[in-house]
Order: C-alpha cells, then sequence, then structure tokens
C-alpha cells in the first residue's frame, strides 16, 4: 500500500545529519554488513525502522517510539501513522516484536516488552523514556533509556526475540504491554506462567481499515532471572453509576501475583527482579501465528539458552550470507551504504509465517496448515511484482519459489490468487490482479518447480469470472464488454483497474502461449492491448472514459499531485499513468506519433516535475527511452539524477514509502545498470552501473552459471554507455536477456 507524502521537511533536519553519522555501522575490511545503515527511511515517510530482524525473519525487534508524548513528532494517536518508530521522535515505549517495514497503514507493532525501575505504571506516557546513543546493524539494535539509565540491546531470529537489559542500580522492571500498538484491532489475553514466564495473545487487524484481516499473534516471553515480584493490569473502563464506589474507574487495575488468564483490551503483565548489579537481564519472546504451544516450540528451538553473543553473531551472519550474494568494487562508501541498505530492505518481506513444526494459518479460513517449504507473507504485491520479485529471481530463486508456492496454496486455500495479503488474510488494498505477472515472470525466468496447472487455474479464473463473483476484479464485466473500465464514479480508480488488468492479461497471454494453450493466448493478448482507448490525443495523455464512450470533462492531466482525489487514477495523475504500458511498449510509440513524439513527451516528464519518484505506477519511465535508438543516454542520464537526488546515506535516504522493498529494489537495479521494465518480458534495460565492478553469485540449482561480472569499460571517455558485450560478443542494443545474464561470466558496458 503507497498512502505516501512527498519531500516532507522535518525538524532538526541539520542535527539529523550529523547524528546518522554517530549512528551508522563503522567500515571495517570489506564485511558487507557493516554498509548498511538501518536508519535509511526512518523519516521522509520512508516507513522503514532500525529494529533487528534477519532475512524473512517473522520476529523483528523494533524500538516503538510513536506514541505516549506530546513531544512526538508524528504520533499514532495524533494522526495517520504507519511504522512503529520515527526518526525524529526519542520518546521510547518499549520492543515490539511483530511489524512490518515499508507500508502506508497502521498495523502490527505490538507484543511490547519494556525496561522501567521503581513503581509499576502502566500508562505508556509515564513508564516512556527518552533514549539516546541510538546504534542499529543488521540483527541488531541497541539504546540507552536516560530515564532510568538503562542500557538495552535486541537480536533476533527466524521467530524469536532477544533483549538484553542492563539495571545501574541492581533493580528493575519488564513490562509486557498488550494495550500499545500500532495495530487498529484491539482484544489480548495474557497469563503468568511462573516466576519467569508469561504467555498470551494479541489480536490483529484491519489493515487500512479493511475488514476480514483479523488474526491473533501468540507469544511466549521467557526470562534469565526469576522475578522477585510479578503481576497483571487491566485498564477498567469508564463507569456510571458504578463510579461513585469504585476506586477504578477508568483507570488501570493492578493484580500482584495473579497467575489466571487475563482477557481485555488494555492489559500487561509486569515482572520485577532485585539483585541484577552484577548481571544482565534477558528476555526471549517467541512469537506464533497458531499457538502459544508452537510459539514455545519456536523460542526453545531457535534460542536454547540466553547467549545474547551468540545469537547476535549469528544474525550478523546470516545477513553476511545474504548480502555477500552481490558485491561491488568501487564507488564511495556512502555508494555501497545506499546499495547494501537497499538490499537489506528488500530482504524483510515478504517474510515467513510457518512455525518451527512447519504449521502456519491457512489463508481465509481458520485451519492449520503444514508446509515441507516455507510458507511467506505480507505480499504487497502492486508494488513488489514491478521489480522486487524479478529482484528474488535473480538473486535468491529458492525463495522465490517458495513464495509462489505460498501464492498458489492460498488459492487452493481461499480460492483466489492473493492482491495485498498479510498474515493469511487479505486486505483487499491497491488495485489490479497483481499475483499473476509475479508468477508468470517467475516461470519464464527458468523458476518452474511449482504447481503449474492450478497456477493457470487460478489466473484462468479471475480473468473470467463475472464481476459479481469476482473477488479480484469486480469490475470485469465493463472491462471484457467495453475493452475499459469506465468511471462510474468521481474517484473510483477506473483507468488504473484497467491498466493493471491489462498487464495482467498480458502475462497470462505469456503463459498460455508457453503451455500451449493457444486460443487463451490471442484472447489474452487482444484484451491487454485496449489500454488504447484510454489515450486521448487532445491532452497527449491517458484520459478516463464513461460509459457511454465518451472522455471525462472537464479533465485536468495533473491532478493527484501529492496524493490529492483524482478521477480514474490511485495515487497518481494522468501523466503518471500514461505510459503504464510496459508490455506494449512499440504500441505505445506509434500511439503517441512515432519515436521522436514519443521522447520528446517522455522528456516533458521530467523536465516539468511530473515524475514522481515515490510512487510505483511512474517507476519504469526512465527506462522507456532505451526502446528509442540513439535517445538511450537519456535514460542513463535520469537514472543518475534519480539516484543523486532521492537516494542518500541519511534517515531522509528513501523518497518515500518503500512498499515492502519496491523502492530499495528500484536503486539496486539502477546502480547495477539493469532493470525489469515489463514483468513477463525477461530483457533487462541497461543503464551504467554506478560502481565499477560487480559480481552476482548465481543459484547452481537454478542457473548454469557459476556468477555474472558487469564491468565498465571507457573505451573513449564517454559519458555514456554506448553499447554491451556478453563474454566478448557484442549484443544488440543496450538490453540482455535474463537467460544470457544467468548463463554467466562477464558483461561489460563500453562507454
Amino acid at each position: 500500500m503507497n498512502k505516501k507524502l512527498l519531500f516532507a521537511s522535518f525538524r532538526g533536519y541539520v542535527l539529523s545529519l550529523l547524528l546518522v553519522c554517530l549512528l551508522q555501522p563503522v567500515v571495517k575490511g570489506q564485511k558487507l554488513t557493516h554498509y548498511v545503515n538501518p536508519f535509511i527511511g526512518t523519516t521522509n515517510f520512508g516507513a522503514t525502522n532500525p529494529g533487528a530482524v534477519i532475512p524473512q525473519g517473522m520476529v523483528s525487534v523494533v524500538p516503538f517510539n510513536v506514541s505516549g508524548s506530546k513531544e512526538n513528532t508524528f504520533d499514532k494517536d495524533a494522526r495517520w501513522w504507519s511504522t512503529p518508530y520515527a526518526w525524529e521522535n526519542n520518546f521510547f515505549t518499549g520492543y515490539s516484536h511483530v511489524n512490518l517495514s515499508g507500508v502506508g497503514c497502521p498495523e502490527m507493532g505490538v507484543i511490547i516488552t519494556m525496561p522501567t525501575t521503581g513503581k509499576i505504571d502502566a500508562r505508556n506516557s509515564v513508564y516512556g523514556s527518552p533514549m539516546v546513543n541510538q546504534t542499529a546493524s543488521p540483527g541488531y539494535y541497541s539504546n540507552t533509556l536516560t530515564k532510568y539509565n538503562i542500557e538495552t540491546e535486541v537480536t533476533a531470529t527466524l521467530r524469536t526475540g532477544l533483549s538484553k537489559y542492563t539495571f545501574p542500580e541492581g533493580n528493575g522492571n519488564v513490562l509486557i504491554d498488550l494495550g500499545t500498538g500500532l495495530t487498529n484491532e484491539s482484544g489480548a489475553m495474557i497469563r503468568v506462567v511462573n516466576d519467569q514466564e508469561v504467555e498470551g495473545f494479541r489480536t490483529t487487524g484491519t489493515f487500512c481499515y479493511h475488514k476480514g484481516s483479523e488474526r491473533p499473534v501468540y507469544f511466549v516471553a521467557r526470562f534469565s532471572e526469576k522475578a522477585h515480584d510479578f503481576g497483571v493490569w487491566k485498564k477498567m473502563p469508564v463507569m456510571k453509576a458504578e463510579a461513585s464506589w469504585s476506586s477504578t474507574n477508568n483507570s488501570y487495575k493492578y493484580y500482584n501475583g495473579y497467575t489466571q488468564p487475563l482477557a481485555g483490551d488494555s492489559i500487561g503483565a509486569w515482572m520485577s527482579f532485585s539483585d541484577l548489579k552484577s548481571k544482565d537481564l534477558l528476555v526471549k519472546v517467541g512469537v506464533s501465528y497458531v499457538s502459544i504451544d508452537n510459539a514455545r516450540k519456536n523460542l526453545e528451538v531457535e534460542i536454547e539458552g540466553f547467549d545474547f553473543s551468540t545469537v547476535s553473531s549469528n544474525a550478523d551472519n546470516i545477513w553476511e550470507e545474504t548480502l555477500s550474494k552481490i558485491k561491488v568494487k568501487g564507488g564511495t562508501s556512502d555508494q555501497k551504504t545506499v546499495f547494501y541498505t537497499a538490499l537489506y530492505h528488500t530482504q524483510i518481506h515478504p517474510n515467513i509465517i510457518n512455525d518451527i513444526n512447519g504449521q502456519y494459518p491457512e489463508k481465509e479460513n481458520y485451519s492449520i496448515g503444514q508446509s515441507c517449504n516455507n510458507r511467506y507473507t505480507v505480499f504487497s504485491l502492486w508494488d513488489t511484482y514491478r521489480n522486487l520479485h524479478p529482484l528474488m529471481s535473480l538473486l535468491y530463486p529458492d525463495k522465490q519459489l517458495n513464495m509462489v508456492r505460498s501464492m498458489v496454496d492460498m488459492y487452493k486455500e481461499s480460492g483466489w490468487m492473493p492482491k495485498w495479503e498479510l498474515n493469511s488474510t487479505e486486505t483487499h488494498v491497491m488495485e489490479g490482479d497483481p499475483a499473476i505477472p509475479v508468477i508468470v515472470d517467475t516461470y519464464l525466468r527458468g523458476i518452474t518447480n511449482f504447481d503449474v496447472n492450478t497456477a493457470y487455474e487460478a489466473m484462468y479464473k479471475s480473468a473470467t469470472t463475472e464481476g459479481r463473483k469476482n473477488k479480484l476484479r469486480p469490475d470485469i464485466d465493463d472491462y471484457i464488454k467495453k475493452g475499459y473500465v469506465p468511471l462510474l464514479k468521481e474517484f473510483d480508480n477506473s483507468v488504473s483497474h484497467a491498466l493493471e488488468y491489462y498487464i495482467a492479461d498480458w502475462n497470462l497471454a505469456q503463459f498460455a502461449k508457453s503451455l500451449g494453450k493457444d486460443d487463451d493466448y490471442k484472447r489474452f493478448l487482444i484484451q491487454s492491448l485496449q489500454y488504447k482507448t484510454y489515450y486521448d490525443k487532445e491532452y497527449g495523455s491517458l484520459r478516463p472514459k464513461l460509459s457511454d464512450g465518451s472522455y471525462l470533462t472537464p479533465f485536468n492531466p495533473v491532478q493527484g499531485q501529492n496524493f490529492e482525489p483524482c478521477p480514474g487514477f490511485h495515487e497518481g495523475t494522468a501523466w503518471q499513468y500514461t505510459f503504464c504500458a510496459p508490455h506494449d511498449i512499440k504500441g505505445m510509440i506509434k500511439m503517441m506519433g512515432g519515436k521522436q513524439a514519443f521522447t520528446k513527451k517522455l522528456q516533458k516528464v521530467f523536465d516539468e516535475d511530473l515524475f514522481d519518484m515515490a510512487n510505483e505506477p511512474d517507476i519504469h519511465y526512465p527506462y522507456l527511452f532505451n526502446y528509442v535508438q540513439g535517445e538511450e543516454w537519456r535514460t542513463q542520464k535520469e537514472i543518475s539524477r534519480l539516484i543523486e537526488t532521492y537516494y542518500k546515506n541519511a534517515p531522509d535516504g528513501l523518497p518515500g514509502n518503500d512498499d515492502c522493498g519496491t523502492l530499495s529494489a528500484w536503486v539496486i537495479y539502477g546502480m547495477m545498470g539493469l532493470y525489469p521494465v515489463c514483468p513477463g518480458n525477461t530483457d533487462y534495460a541497461v543503464s551504467c552501473p554506478v560502481f565499477d565492478e560487480i559480481t552476482i553469485s548465481l543459484d547452481s540449482e537454478f542457473y548454469p552459471g557459476k556468477s555474472i561480472t558487469l564491468k565498465k569499460e571507457n573505451t573513449d571517455n564517454g559519458q555514456f554507455v554506448k553499447s554491451l558485450k556478453l563474454n566478448g560478443k557484442p549484443l544488440k542494443g543496450l538490453f540482455i536477456n535474463h537467460k544470457d545474464l544467468v548463463s554467466g561470466g562477464e558483461l561489460k558496458f563500453i562507454k
């Protein structure tokens, strides 16, 4: 989801830039994790966070600092806010254990643990503390709480978080707050099992306020020391007649020594400890979406004891191995940090949802599934189908295969492919039928070991089922009958819907062709080319059409800037959608009056600030110049400018909401000099790499090559890449096919 705002200013900008220099890891030798700055994207509405997580981890241990203080610049209780952490805020209210990265709607951010000293008080405005000395690296985060002089450190495994607290005075408490969170759902249960363990669950759901996405998240928290005192709390309701004789009216009630289950909305537990002067207190929290028993199994298997150093070191090693898929030479330290932090951000979502025993909640029902492979969740497909999944296919095909398998299994469980799936529920957010291009693109890149026939069945169903029964294409009736989706309400996103259907149908046509279904191929190919019906020569852009075939009047092609409502277009203007038919670029060129007119119109988008780097429909635009011979230099010029302008080694170093790694995937490709312009078309458009040399390790189980090395070669001191050579042989134009790339060897970019 993409509820992003552009170019937001923030207070203390100069101070932020100074602080980030202190916060980012020190570069030591060649270790790639030292080039990751987890604070990138934590402002400018990037919606990332600096918490501890490992690749595709179910658990992320994130500093929660967006509630409880009037001093917060961004506060979840005062405005729409979609992330548990904001760079500008410093009022810390604990560590949340299940979180989302780079999304546009508030959700998750629950199961919060908070160290304190002194008297127990369940109000986060009271127990919260200012924080200083923040540091973060892959799989690790730490700070110091000035109110208590407590040092905190956190790390994580796939399904478990581990915290270490240092109490200088020797006494302290740990609160487990199930009332505070980012989710819009309420309801929880908590129980103190004994003086070293607490269990319970927290309900989450209603992502973007859509009903039907509720799920309980179960947990078990275990402590390294025995508590000398413990209890639970509950926020009591506002009373009427009873208020005159109740001492807990509209306030927190504390149950000391209580070991029975306690249910409610604003509830929690505390554990108090003494004699901690010479030792740290550690807390490990196991999580499951199936049961408390599974949460306990996850905890016991993944972290046997309380060895923080070993768990943190393992997390760093896992990240090092993950990042080592790509190694670069040349470039500045900041450029490497931008690059590897982007790669880091692409490996957070989709994340696993299965427990250590293979169990997971099935999609759209309450049955428990069993998988031999990793089951994935958090499919922000309207965003990620454009570049993140092709990147996964190139770098991590084993993960991408299981993501596709997960999507096909979701169809088997619910009857529909996912659209914007979260924790085995469907949120119905954003547009189109985006699972189709993800799966087809994966298949055409040679990753085929999934249930292909069922995948095709699912795609055919969504592409042909009548609207009143169609959960993915509710306005399909007009789309099939008229060739377009008419504007029926002022802001119904009709053009955006249709454009996504065209791309999906083109991919479905390619899938049908590869499976020998020739009639289906012709049918869906014809449907995919109907985007032209929206093109209005008067404005030179796409324009909404009404049911009678006439264009919307009046019409303003720049309406929709800065996320204002816009007839026909979702989160964008007509200009940000006009070139959004990447499956038929030759057809677009002809439609717009030929190569010269096409180039002029496309350049206008950049020259007149009509391009939006922070939103998905137009992020392929810079590469379209490659399709006009002699104009390829424009692609390289624009890509270089966009990277330099929008991507930085600073908290505001993303242009906007990362959208589960989509904007990060864009800059990875841009810095490598490759881009998959249209999913389902396995050609990469080429630009000029930022680095002198880039080596991509290839997975031998999927691809014939061991590695592919990308090198710049300057033959005449030219500014732009003019040609390519693959293993010494010239390539035609500035394109290379995925099949040729993964055959391995050396690709030279000749300037």
